[in-house]
């Protein structure tokens, strides 16, 4: 991979973030000591200032399932249904982090990707807040630095034909799609403010992945890309994505009521966020999570989140 991608990445990486954030990456990385490869942060919350009262997102990079858990199912789970999802606190923070295998995480940054749950969000800022060692820092580095491309690699076949597209708006509809391939409950337009808020990085980050895009697939005699999925090739792939990333989500859900303490709480939180619903647990659901796991879920259909 050419240095450049990889070397705006991996300044990214190592940019600050709050010290609150950063000891709780630390915290995090000590519950998993036969396993933890690296910690990273992402999310609204690093342009934030203030952290208190709000949920932070890390994910937790491990060399193996069987090594990070004591528990079999608990491995098998995550295996099958990356990531597994867990709450945490830490000095007054609370957080929720999501965990992957370094196999796993790479491959999802990747073209390889059977969902954009990964790439969509690491083609975005995230910072590396604890590292095992240099190694696991260069795995963290090459497999984010696949996120972008590949991101712009399935958007660029589904721009308007005829049209050459500024770079920001090519970011801003590739956002645009994995908001569409995801449940997500965030406003209209919140693809465009991503961008909008830092036009700089994504012209040089896009600019960056373009190159990597035409070194890996090739130009043809006119400068252009070749190689990269044809038009309707990449509207059937995004279908196929959109349609897995919805179902993969309610499963995600289903299985969090598992993984994450008061996660039958947290999955009414996250339906009532998405249909628009004012869902109230009641207490036979919190006795049988998943039983009432499966009677919530048929609301995210209803409420139109799941076509």
């Amino acid at each position: 991979m050419p240095d450049r991608l990889r070397s705006l990445v991996a300044q990214e990486l190592a940019m600050p973030a709050d010290p609150r954030a950063a000891a709780m990456a630390v915290g995090l990385a000590a519950r998993y000591p036969q396993a933890a490869r690296a910690v990273l942060f992402y999310g609204s919350c690093l342009r934030e200032e203030n952290l208190d009262g709000r949920m932070l997102d890390f994910y937790l990079i491990v060399s193996a399932y069987r090594a990070a858990y004591a528990k079999k199912w608990l491995a098998t789970a995550n295996r099958l249904v990356p990531p597994n999802v867990f709450p945490f606190e830490h000095r007054g923070l609370i957080a929720k982090y999501a965990v992957l295998s370094e196999a796993d995480f790479a491959r999802l940054c990747s073209l390889e990707a059977d969902n954009v749950s990964v790439w969509a969000r690491f083609a975005q800022p995230s910072r590396l807040l604890w590292a095992a060692d240099d190694l696991a820092r260069q795995r963290a580095v090459a497999a984010i630095a696949s996120a972008a491309p590949t991101l712009l690699e399935l958007t660029m076949p589904m721009m308007p034909p005829g049209t050459a597209p500024g770079i920001l708006e090519l970011w801003k509809t590739g956002f645009t799609l994995t908001y569409n391939a995801e449940l997500r409950a965030e406003r209209k337009g919140r693809s465009f403010s991503i961008v909008d808020g830092d036009p700089d990085r994504y012209e040089r980050f896009g600019l960056a992945a373009l190159e990597e895009i035409a070194r890996q697939r090739g130009v043809g005699p006119h400068g252009e890309v070749t190689g990269v999925l044809a038009p309707d090739q990449a509207a059937r792939r995004w279908r196929t994505l959109q349609r897995r990333g919805k179902w993969l989500s309610v499963v995600r859900l289903a299985k969090a009521s598992f993984t994450y303490t008061g996660g039958i709480d947290y999955l009414a939180w996250k339906i009532n966020r998405h249909a628009g619903t004012a869902i109230e647990i009641k207490p036979w659901q919190r006795r049988w999570p998943l039983i009432g796991a499966l009677t919530l879920l048929p609301r995210l259909f209803r409420g139109g989140a799941i076509r």
